[in-house]
């Protein structure tokens, strides 16, 4: 049976080659080159049932336990004073933490150690506290571990203390959700006008499982929300949907008049694009993780910078889930929902139509039989050579020159006479 290749062009199948076995090459080497290693769309059930799960997960965990917010967000109290002490060895977070247990009976919101050399400072963030309660941990704070300024002098004032109201915190939110509603119409509108309607859908839907999820990370680790944290939600937004968008541009190259082939269906060619941007999609992934890890592992083990922390672990969370959506949940929803469409079904079937008339071939052929075609078989055959025929036809002819016609023109015969 006549194939295409993929210049357009109809070209005969070659029977020896159709009939010799192909070595399967190996799974790795297959997955660098991106010609299916892996069925993901063809195992799409699976892969909805884990998204589904993860999803629910995390929104659970944001239903029933919630956020740690910061004080930024509910208001309280922060106080700072030097790691520098004139007993010796730097103040640590747990001393902090004694003295303030000790001192007010209960266990302050957050503890941590920011900064480097001798401008390293401890900050804590507390509910609400009153001015006697402020005074007794100041006065607790300096008594009992002696913290000195920059120039080694030890006096009451290196411990200082602000009220943080939670209407800035607020604010930040609200202008967030502003943010977030004005980026998901443009994405809306690109989407639809530079791919069509389902592939929008299949983008938008794993932005909002990228969103869930690496909120629901957030409330399941524990972490402090803070202003940081809203931002670093925000830069994921635009990680998540390149990835989507390498991804459905590969998919629009390959399905490119697919409607008048029988070489593959549309699964199949969204699978192939899949595997075709997967090792991009994981090299670009693990090149923008790693500075991220070490900026959560520096800002943590080694810096004690809360925003760092917040920044970091947001991030990291968001660009993993922004290649696991891409892949798992963005690809074989599109393929979901572009096969509710009756001309992709129908294609399908021919698809299947066509492969089954092959293995008819193939098993005739081994059986030593003649094989003998089917009305529609014909009819799918006579279709074929027509519209060959109309394309041959549609060539335009090569403009004749000088040269084409001297060759041409036949060749005068001798007579035998002389010219007078």
């Amino acid at each position: 049976m006549a194939e295409q290749n993929e210049s357009g062009a109809v070209v005969a199948p070659d029977l020896e080659s159709t009939q010799r076995p192909k070595k399967k090459e190996a799974f790795f080497t297959r997955l660098y080159l991106g010609n299916g290693a892996l069925d993901i769309v063809g195992k799409r059930k699976v892969w909805y049932i884990a998204t589904t799960l993860l999803f629910l997960i995390c929104l659970g965990s944001m239903v029933f336990k919630g956020f740690e917010l910061g004080i930024d967000f509910k208001g309280g109290t922060k106080l700072s004073m030097p790691t520098s002490s004139v007993s010796g060895p730097a103040i640590t977070d747990q001393q902090v933490k004694d003295v303030y247990q000790q001192t007010l009976g209960k266990e302050a919101a957050s503890v941590q150690t920011a900064g480097t050399g001798t401008s390293q400072t401890i900050q804590i963030r507390s509910e609400a506290l009153n001015a006697e309660q402020v005074t007794k941990l100041r006065d607790a704070l300096f008594t009992q571990l002696k913290p000195k300024d920059v120039n080694g002098q030890s006096v009451p004032t290196v411990i200082s203390d602000s009220a943080v109201s939670g209407s800035w915190g607020g604010e930040i939110t609200n202008q967030a959700i502003i943010a977030l509603a004005v980026f998901l119409v443009l994405v809306t509108l690109f989407l639809i006008f530079y791919f069509e309607k389902w592939m929008a859908l299949s983008a938008l839907a794993a932005l909002a499982f990228d969103l869930i999820v690496t909120a629901g990370v957030y409330s399941i680790v524990g972490f402090e929300v803070t202003p940081a944290t809203v931002i670093g939600l925000l830069t994921i937004l635009g990680f998540s949907l390149y990835d989507t968008v390498v991804v459905f541009d590969k998919v629009k190259e390959n399905t490119r008049g697919l409607l008048g082939l029988t070489r593959r269906t549309y699964a199949e060619a969204t699978n192939l694009a899949v595997n075709q941007t997967l090792v991009r999609s994981l090299n670009t992934s693990l090149i923008a993780v790693l500075p991220v890890f070490a900026l959560l592992a520096i800002g943590v083990g080694l810096l004690g910078v809360g925003t760092l922390k917040d920044l970091a672990l947001v991030q990291m969370t968001g660009m993993i889930s922004g290649v696991f959506s891409s892949i798992f949940l963005a690809s074989p929803l599109l393929v979901t929902l572009k096969l509710t469409e009756p001309k992709y079904q129908q294609q399908a079937q021919r698809v299947a139509a066509r492969r089954a008339n092959l293995a008819r071939k193939a098993e005739a052929a081994a059986a030593g039989e003649t094989f003998e075609p089917t009305d529609e078989d014909s009819l799918d055959a006579e279709l074929r050579r027509e519209q060959a025929i109309s394309a041959a036809s549609a060539v335009p002819g090569r403009t004749a020159k000088a040269s084409d016609a001297r060759r041409a023109a036949p060749k005068a015969r001798p007579t035998g006479k002389r010219g007078r």
